[in-house]
């Protein structure tokens, strides 16, 4: 993942029009009241090793085939 600095942030709300800043402002504290070790199952499946994340989707893949075939 890119490391993002928060001058970037800061010109990227600087961006924002007026009327769009209560829901950046919003987005921003629910972020920040998070626990920094509470990443959605997602962001912890892309943080995985590339063979890892293929191994998973190759074994959930297999499940859909088996269930696919016993239900026709």
């Amino acid at each position: 993942m890119e490391t993002i600095a928060y001058a970037q942030i800061q010109e990227l709300v600087m961006r924002l029009p007026v009327g769009k800043l209560p829901l950046a402002y919003s987005l921003l504290i629910e972020l920040a009241e998070k626990e920094s070790d509470e990443l959605s199952p997602q962001v912890q499946f892309m943080l995985l090793p590339l063979a890892e994340r293929q191994r998973i989707m190759a074994r959930q893949a297999k499940k859909m085939v088996t269930h696919y075939v016993h239900s026709l």
